[in-house]
């Protein structure tokens, strides 16, 4: 059964140290959490009785054995100094335990690969030009079994052409669906929704909008608490955008809008377009279209991506994942969908998603389209340029994009070539991999 959190978590005011979060929260062990480039999450888990060494010194990694890019074995050791304002009680996790993120340091300085250094400099830029940066990410994942039969999903039951939003399907993960929800509303997200979305076993789990750093973080700890809860039931999660070569791909569809304080910079009810979209609207959705070839290789970040972007039907009869860089209003067959004039939905993110870097990148198209007075056109009339068919083409449209190797390289240089170096070197160890569909092809075809 669904474990009740909301008696056993209590939201922490923020401002407060780590050590007086922890004490609050009964917490025992805290994981002190930063994110690689690949978006990998690493940790310690550090006893509450060294909670002020963690605060003042943070803790040490071998960043090379942790994969964080631009680190070798030689190199000083990595250190995490945590973020008190993230501080996660999840008892519902294990009793006593909490998370925190993370800031990566080498020799004193934020180190410019770690992911959540190039959002924090990227926020600061837009912030230098009064904007402020808010962020809704939807969460899509499978619940599979993984066997030596293959994946299959984990409710034996779901077998229907078109699961979409069946009751049935939800009743029947209820217990998974409601402790994760249950555990969100614990930690003040305002998760607002769980759903079964459009693939056999595929689900969705929303929560409300926040600034752009915060729904990056719990990007990464949602990501994490989907996970951990899954395992208890014999489950895995799985974020791959596209386990299923007949089913729809998972994305992280990502709502994003600009604000002076609190007003909203998007809404203008004079629109001539008829969208009720700014000036400044405009000129972020256009920066959007003009750099999402590069973009789709940071947002769209492996070869299984571009199953996703790539596929032309799936057995619900729709892929619900973008091919051209279009925009238009509230229809979900474009790049970018306004569903209405406080924000702009970018639909070619995926569930492989680096939260902090995905939504760098779309900060750094979307300021360049505003500083260059950059115009969409007119939504839904015309044929945008065709998004990336792989991961090589994407890395060939992100190498020859100054803003968007920019964005990369905004802590320091070199990010974006080993970014592409390595995505490129992930794309040919596939490639040269004989897979089961050319043995079932060539095998006897000669």
């Amino acid at each position: 059964m669904a474990i009740d959190t909301a008696a056993t978590v209590t939201p922490i005011a923020t401002h407060r140290s780590l050590a007086e979060q922890a004490r609050l929260t009964d917490t025992t062990f805290i994981l002190a959490v930063f994110t690689t480039l690949s978006g990998k999450p690493c940790a310690k888990l550090v006893p509450v009785q060294a909670v002020e060494q963690l605060a003042a010194d943070g803790v040490g990694f071998a960043g090379y054995a942790a994969g964080m890019i631009g680190q070798q074995p030689r190199d000083p050791d990595l250190i995490a100094i945590p973020d008190p304002e993230t501080f996660t009680p999840i008892p519902f996790v294990k009793p006593g335990l909490a998370m925190v993120h993370c800031t990566p340091h080498v020799e004193g300085e934020p180190w410019p690969f770690a992911p959540r250094v190039i959002l924090q400099r990227t926020l600061a830029r837009a912030a230098e030009r009064g904007y402020t940066v808010n962020v809704g990410a939807e969460i899509e994942y499978f619940l599979v079994d993984k066997a030596a039969g293959g994946l299959t999903p984990a409710d034996t039951a779901d077998v229907s052409l078109q699961p979409c939003y069946d009751a049935r399907d939800v009743t029947r993960m209820y217990d998974h669906l409601a402790e994760v929800s249950t555990a969100m509303n614990s930690l003040g997200w305002g998760n607002y929704a769980s759903d079964h979305e459009d693939g056999n076993g595929q689900f969705e789990q929303n929560f409300d909008y926040a600034d752009a750093m915060v729904t990056a973080d719990r990007v990464i700890t949602a990501r994490y608490l989907l996970s951990v809860i899954a395992e208890k039931r014999g489950m895995k999660a799985t974020f791959m955008p596209k386990p299923f070569t007949d089913r729809t791909g998972s994305g992280m569809h990502m709502h994003l809008s600009l604000w002076d304080g609190d007003r909203a910079l998007f809404p203008d009810a004079a629109d001539p377009r008829g969208l009720g979209l700014s000036p400044t609207a405009y000129g972020f959705l256009a920066g959007l279209l003009e750099h999402a070839c590069a973009l789709q290789g940071v947002i769209a970040p492996t070869v299984n991506s571009y199953k996703r972007i790539g596929a032309t039907s799936t057995a619900s009869g729709a892929t619900w994942s973008p091919r051209y860089a279009t925009y238009g209003g509230n229809d979900r067959t474009h790049y970018l969908r306004v569903p209405d004039q406080h924000r702009v939905e970018l639909r070619g993110a995926d569930g492989s998603a680096n939260p902090y870097l995905a939504i760098a990148a779309s900060v750094a198209a979307g300021l360049d389209g505003i500083d260059r007075a950059l115009d969409p056109g007119a939504p839904g009339e015309q044929r945008g340029d065709m998004l990336p068919m792989t991961l090589v083409h994407a890395m060939d449209a992100l190498e020859s994009d100054p803003i968007l190797t920019g964005a990369l390289d905004i802590a320091g240089p070199g990010v974006a070539e080993y970014f592409a170096a390595r995505k490129r070197e992930e794309f040919f160890a596939w490639h040269n991999t004989v897979s089961a569909w050319e043995i079932e092809h060539y095998l006897t075809a000669f």
